[in-house]
């Protein structure tokens, strides 16, 4: 299964009545280029899991970089234009899914 089907699922389990009115995935583009991915993690099993950094590349030098990270509630990642599927995978991985 692809990682927007992945996803797609762990959304889907999250949703129950009451989440998706408050929390949900953001996928959004940054101008050095690359993606920002933004997932709430409130109200989730994943909200106390600890998570370790990812940081791969550059992003003033590099076009493959990708930074992970989980803060104030949320696993964030930035990452260059063909590193979309490796940000959605380090989720993916952590989150077990």
């Amino acid at each position: 299964m692809d990682q927007l089907s992945r996803v797609r699922n762990w959304y889907a389990t999250q949703c129950d009545g009451d989440w998706e009115h408050s929390y949900g995935i953001k996928i959004d583009t940054l101008d050095n280029p690359g993606w920002l991915l933004s997932v709430d993690l409130a109200d989730t099993d994943l909200h106390d899991k600890a998570f370790q950094p990812i940081h791969r590349g550059d992003s003033e030098d590099d076009v493959d970089w990708l930074h992970c990270k989980v803060e104030s509630g949320n696993f964030e990642a930035a990452g260059g234009v063909p590193n979309l599927p490796d940000m959605l995978e380090a989720f993916l991985m952590w989150a077990g899914h």
